[in-house]
């Protein structure tokens, strides 16, 4: 596709690919103008219609979208501003250099300049930061004909009007209406008489994250976000949402890997910030493994006596961080998901615990056997049997304490992830396998 329209370009028949370009998607189209040299992205966005130019322009990367509002002129800059939705706006402000910000305030419309300033004051990770302001309101005294008649004038502006939102005359929220009721009802009704009364609804310093998880939950196209007095001042849509999940999902596998979460994506960050990101938790794991050398040192006489010992060492250790692994995994993933709470604190680990019994007897006894047949020494067997069985309850009870005690402190709990657990259950296990050597063989 790229190549058809480089070929049209240097053909100069920009109607002809101003055309493919109306047939695609705005994401496709900002992806295809982000692989673009900087001239052809100017072209070919300037020969997009309005609507589905800004369309495109929510999709770009920030520095594209900079580069683009550099090269505006006052006249195209308002229009795409004109074109955007609210909220739209105010997550382009957040990304821009100040610069840039000064000019996109100075040709918005004063009404527009004072919505986009109140929704900068609610902290970054709130409802009100990723809400609209752009909602279809109705009356509780409003006819069905009424009601179309308001959405068909207002409409047009707004994010979505699948569903609209009934007010008092102080904006306090009185119910909700969606399209399919209205149109299934008789044009005399009152909407007051065919709203929901029962309604979920967020307020605006509700964190974001618990925000896209109700949507998960519950399905919803949009939330309406209330304030303390239960004013409707917004609402969060779906694609909103969406867009909070995937930001929370990404900053949970850095936190996992050890690596503090970035901002941009990876080709955009740059080598220094991905050092700095990855290097405190590096040294931190690296100094805490000098704990696991330091027991091994102090037990250095028992692997003198029986150097075999030693060999078994990497399988414990790997074994122990892997069940480790395995139990912290899933506890995170429950507690992201809200499937897992606080409350289930014993009847996580209870069940851990009756998991890592079943595990490690199955490891024990295959372990035991394939030591035996090669070394002829039940004595050891039975070491590493009894080892495996303690370390993998160890790694197992950590694996799901962990996380669990992270969300009590109010942190991340993805912190508790493999390779600081790994770090933890080796030091435990190694300290394990030699005491048990010690207490059954003859050292």
């Amino acid at each position: 596709m790229r190549e058809r329209i480089e070929e049209l370009l240097e053909e100069k028949k920009y109607i002809s690919a101003g055309n493919i370009l109306k047939d695609m998607e705005p994401a496709d189209i900002a992806i295809l103008l982000m692989e673009c040299t900087k001239e052809e992205v100017l072209l070919l966005y300037r020969i997009l219609p309005k609507e589905l130019a800004a369309e495109v322009f929510v999709e770009m990367e920030p520095d594209v979208q900079e580069e683009l509002i550099q090269a505006f002129s006052d006249r195209e800059l308002k229009e795409v501003l004109d074109e955007l939705y609210m909220d739209d706006t105010v997550d382009i402000i957040e990304e821009m250099p100040a610069n840039v910000v000064k000019r996109i305030l100075k040709h918005s419309d004063p009404e527009s300049r004072k919505a986009i300033n109140e929704l900068l004051k609610y902290p970054k990770d709130s409802a009100g930061s990723i809400m609209t302001i752009e909602y279809v309101s109705l009356r509780k005294t409003m006819t069905v004909a009424e009601a179309f008649a308001r959405i068909r004038s207002t409409g047009v502006d707004k994010e979505t009007i699948y569903t609209c939102y009934v007010t008092e005359t102080n904006k306090k929220l009185a119910g909700i209406v969606s399209v399919k009721t209205l149109l299934l009802s008789d044009m005399e009704s009152l909407v007051g008489d065919i709203m929901e009364t029962s309604y979920i609804s967020i307020e605006t310093l509700d964190d974001q994250e618990d925000v896209a998880k109700k949507f998960d939950k519950y399905g919803f196209l949009a939330i309406p976000v209330v304030d303390k007095e239960n004013r409707l001042v917004g609402i969060v849509t779906f694609d909103d949402a969406m867009d909070v999940i995937q930001e929370e999902t990404r900053e949970d596998f850095e936190i996992m890997a050890a690596m503090t979460p970035s901002e941009d994506s990876y080709f955009k960050t740059s080598v220094w910030e991905h050092g700095k990101n990855r290097i405190f938790w590096l040294l931190f794991l690296m100094l805490s493994a000098t704990i696991t050398g330091s027991i091994l040192t102090y037990y250095e006489k028992a692997f003198e006596t029986i150097p075999l010992l030693v060999s078994f060492i990497p399988m414990i250790m790997g074994t122990g961080g892997n069940c480790g692994s395995q139990s912290s995994t899933m506890i995170i993933r429950g507690l992201a998901v809200d499937e897992i709470h606080l409350k289930d604190f014993f009847r996580v680990i209870f069940k851990e615990i009756r998991i890592a019994l079943l595990v490690s007897s199955c490891l024990a006894v295959v372990n035991g056997l394939r030591v035996y047949i090669f070394y002829h020494s039940w004595e050891i067997a039975l070491v590493l049997g009894l080892t495996l069985v303690a370390t993998i309850i160890l790694a197992k009870s950590m694996g799901c304490v962990l996380p669990m005690l992270a969300k009590k402190l109010n942190l991340d709990p993805a912190i508790m992830a493999a390779p600081l657990i790994t770090t933890i259950v080796d030091s435990c296990s190694v300290f394990v396998y030699f005491n048990i050597a010690m207490w059954l063989l003859p050292i």
